[in-house]
């Protein structure tokens, strides 16, 4: 499993002019089993995202199509999580 820090750097500003190809990004993420969940840094630092049943090197191959992270809107940062114990509403993401 894995978090993925997206946190906007100096070309924030320009986040509006890619935020369709990115929010485009994020849905394939879901659509292709990737992510698992989404959600805001606070306050307004970014994005974080929860990648499960990929490789690091896959994702960091994903991460970097990211509309966002080509036009470094973002700086991605990745980690890698072993998850030994779990919620049981969570247990899937135990390897």
């Amino acid at each position: 499993m894995f978090i993925v820090l997206l946190r906007f750097s100096e070309n924030k500003a320009r986040a509006g002019e890619f935020m369709d190809g990115h929010k485009a990004w994020i849905q394939r993420g879901f659509e292709n089993g990737t992510f698992v969940l989404m959600g805001s840094l606070q306050p307004n630092l970014g994005g974080a995202l929860v990648a499960h049943d990929t490789t690091l090197s896959e994702l960091e191959s994903f991460v970097g199509e990211d509309p966002f992270v080509v036009e470094k809107i973002v700086t991605p940062e990745i980690l890698e999580i072993t998850a030994s114990r779990a919620d049981d509403r969570l247990s899937f993401l135990i390897g």
